[in-house]
């Protein structure tokens, strides 16, 4: 596995997301030093790491790891919705009321 290509799936989908380093590290449980090392792929990192890096990410870790485009659920979602506009979506959020809770 090529540390660089791993780093660089991580920064990609982060940047895709709009998190900044800072607060993408804070959410995940690392330094944000940590998190730049990652991504400029000088370090590695744990299995907990990982499963954290891939859940704030909504991608699998098989992407993370490996690259493999297979979509997961989260992540067709996602890509559906980013091609919504503002109206769309707020009427989609209150079809994904559950409960009276939010789920969106």
């Amino acid at each position: 596995m090529d540390k660089k290509c791993i780093g660089s799936r991580i920064r990609y989908a982060r940047e895709k997301r709009g998190f900044s380093r800072d607060l993408f590290a804070e959410s995940v449980g690392i330094s944000s030093k940590f998190l730049y090392e990652i991504e400029a792929g000088r370090k590695g990192f744990s299995a907990e790491v990982l499963l954290n890096l891939a859940r704030a990410l909504s991608v699998s870790c098989d992407f993370i790891m490996f690259g493999k485009r297979d979509l997961s659920n989260t992540e067709r979602v996602y890509s559906i919705i980013e091609q919504f506009n503002g109206g769309e979506i707020e009427k989609l959020a209150v079809v994904m009321m559950v409960g009276g809770e939010n789920i969106y």
